[in-house]
């Protein structure tokens, strides 16, 4: 300031705009493609080659099973996953808007039962919309789950293809790690 009014300039020191050690730092990711009869999930750790699977599976809850039921197993069995494989971080498919308002209500009971049980956990939560996972895994945001499921066996090198609840998991995994890695400033939604 004093150099300022004696009117020598100031030097301004302009922030660069450089990604955090923790971006770049391997991640423990947990994805979450939440369903009431069908929760996938993926956890990939990221390292400097390429991701790596170190769980997957889909939570089945049987139809004759009544909400609650399944909404206990979905937060049980994600528990398991947390406290197995110890997440950095977990990233949810983002909310759609379906035209049945029944069911909407039922897939947003699923993903609240998901969410308690990360956030329990203490795990940061983001949420990407599944046209984004899809262009961020196949390039097309109306891409089919086959080719999804097909992409993210080609990415992980995985002997099989993985299920479709497991796949759309990963997959979300994948696109929290990928837009990680880049230096843009789209941040992703934290919820």
């Amino acid at each position: 300031m004093q150099q300022r009014l004696n009117g020598k300039p100031s030097r301004v020191d302009v922030p660069r705009l450089t990604p955090s050690a923790s971006r770049l730092a391997p991640q423990i990711i947990l994805g979450v493609d939440p369903s009431l009869r069908g929760t996938g999930f993926g956890v990939i750790r990221t390292e400097k080659s390429s991701p790596v699977v170190l769980a997957q599976g889909t939570i089945a809850c049987p139809k004759d099973w009544e909400r609650s039921r399944c909404l206990a197993k979905i937060s049980q069995v994600l528990r398991d996953v947390l406290r197995e494989h110890q997440p950095t971080v977990c990233v949810v498919e983002g909310l759609f808007f379906a035209q049945n308002l029944k069911t909407a209500i039922i897939m947003g009971e699923a993903r609240g039962a998901a969410m308690a049980a990360v956030a329990e956990a203490g795990l940061d939560i983001y949420e990407i919309a599944t046209r984004k996972v899809k262009q961020a895994i196949v390039g097309y945001g109306a891409a089919q789950k086959i080719a999804v499921a097909k992409m993210v066996q080609r990415m992980l090198n995985l002997a099989e293809l993985p299920a479709p609840d497991a796949a759309d998991a990963l997959a979300l995994a994948l696109a929290h790690a990928q837009e990680n890695s880049r230096h843009g400033l789209n941040a992703p939604k934290k919820i």
